[in-house]
């Protein structure tokens, strides 16, 4: 037995992914870390680049507490009490006492019953919404969703499936009346923040929509969020997308890895909904939890985001992101207005947004450039994303910058 007859395959998908510029390459790879100083923010250090120090402007640690010294302190007493790792999934000893009660401090967080640790936000989706999928259910999702989304619904086996344009509450109104009398239960899957465009899901007026036609099914109309890149980093306290639009999810799926700055997903609900996960997710089951270190940091840094330091970073982001936008504005770059820090400069063409790419990088900044297929044909873009580690000086050296691949 061999690869050899595979090999020539495997080759030929790379090369087309490659044709079609899909093909991520090489990952750069941070070797190091400069703290901020001298009013500059964190400086990353990448394998092969010397000693170029490299400001990121493509980091989901919205609040810079990745890098916070209680978060650092509360992981690394924690491994030393609990060791390197869980050593067994959860039912076969693998439970242990931060688990247990960081899910009651994101339940709490959150205003739920109930929460529930899951190794990644991506994993949570694939294991959490297939469970609600039978086939007597019509699932509906937004247009621009999460690849975890689109992959958990290939994993379901739905009576039916319906896509609606992004954002559009007159299609999704029409879908849910076509429906009438044909499925059981309807489950809403929708994005809190749009990973590509920071803009998000007016949830008040989804859940309305969904509330109008929910008696005309028998078994109703589930609503679930994805509010990774909102959690933490929208919404007066962090408490994202529900909190800035007034709407609320039966099921919120979020993550730990972006503004809270450790490791893991997870979801939070009603108690009979997680004990119900519980018992039937396979991503839950059958898969490791975070460790008890990264469950200790995690929830050290939920203690800082509900703190009154929290609402200082929280503001501080707002206003780097309101600053970030108008100097776009002002260099005659297109953006999205909005709150959140995702701030897209919108390129439309894919040679100058890699041409940008390479501009930022030459001048030591991290972007991350967006082009056609992974986005539609005239939406190619890059993705800026405002940190609370960011300084005045970080903001004036990328504007400056880019004002001289403007000119």
């Amino acid at each position: 037995m061999s690869l050899k007859k595979l090999e020539p395959l495997l080759t030929g998908k790379l090369t087309e992914l490659q044709q079609q510029g899909v093909c991520k390459g090489n990952e750069k790879v941070i070797t190091g870390i400069r703290a901020a100083a001298d009013g500059s923010g964190p400086r990353y250090f990448l394998e092969g680049y010397g000693d170029r120090a490299f400001l990121r402007m493509n980091s989901n640690s919205y609040l810079g507490l990745t890098l916070h010294p209680q978060v650092i302190k509360a992981e690394a007493a924690a491994a030393e009490k609990f060791g390197t790792g869980p050593g067994a999934v959860r039912f076969i000893s693998g439970t242990y006492r931060p688990h247990i009660e960081l899910e009651q401090k994101l339940a709490e967080f959150h205003g739920r019953e109930s929460a529930m640790l899951f190794s990644s936000a991506y994993t949570t989706m694939t294991g959490v919404l297939p469970q609600f999928i039978s086939e007597h259910t019509l699932v509906v999702s937004d247009a621009l969703n999460h690849n975890c989304i689109i992959n958990a619904i290939r994993l379901s086996h739905p009576a039916g499936k319906e896509i609606y344009a992004h954002a559009d509450l007159n299609a999704l109104d029409k879908i849910l009346e076509d429906y009438k009398g044909r499925v059981k239960r309807v489950c809403l899957v929708t994005d809190g923040i749009f990973s590509m465009r920071g803009d998000y899901a007016d949830l008040d007026k989804i859940s309305a929509c969904c509330k109008r036609h929910e008696d005309a099914y028998e078994q109703g109309i589930i609503t679930i969020v994805d509010d990774s890149h909102g959690v933490g980093a929208f919404g007066q306290t962090g408490r994202g997308t529900e909190e800035y639009t007034q709407g609320k999810a039966d099921i919120l799926i979020a993550t730990l890895g972006k503004a809270f700055g450790v490791n893991g997903g997870y979801v939070a609900s009603n108690s009979s909904v997680i004990a119900y996960l519980r018992e039937t997710s396979p991503f839950y089951i059958y898969s490791n939890p975070i460790t008890p270190a990264e469950a200790v940091a995690a929830s050290a840094a939920v203690d800082v985001v509900a703190s009154a330091e929290g609402l200082r970073l929280l503001e501080k982001l707002r206003v780097f992101g309101v600053r970030l936008r108008s100097g776009l504005e002002q260099l005659g770059f297109e953006t999205l207005q909005g709150e959140h820090p995702i701030v897209p400069i919108l390129i439309r063409d894919t040679e100058k947004t890699s041409a940008l790419v390479a501009h930022l990088l030459a001048n030591n900044i991290l972007v991350t450039g967006l082009n056609y297929p992974v986005v539609p044909q005239g939406e190619q873009e890059i993705r800026l994303q405002a940190s609370a580690e960011h300084t005045d000086r970080d903001l004036e050296y990328l504007l400056a910058k880019l004002a001289d691949f403007g000119r």
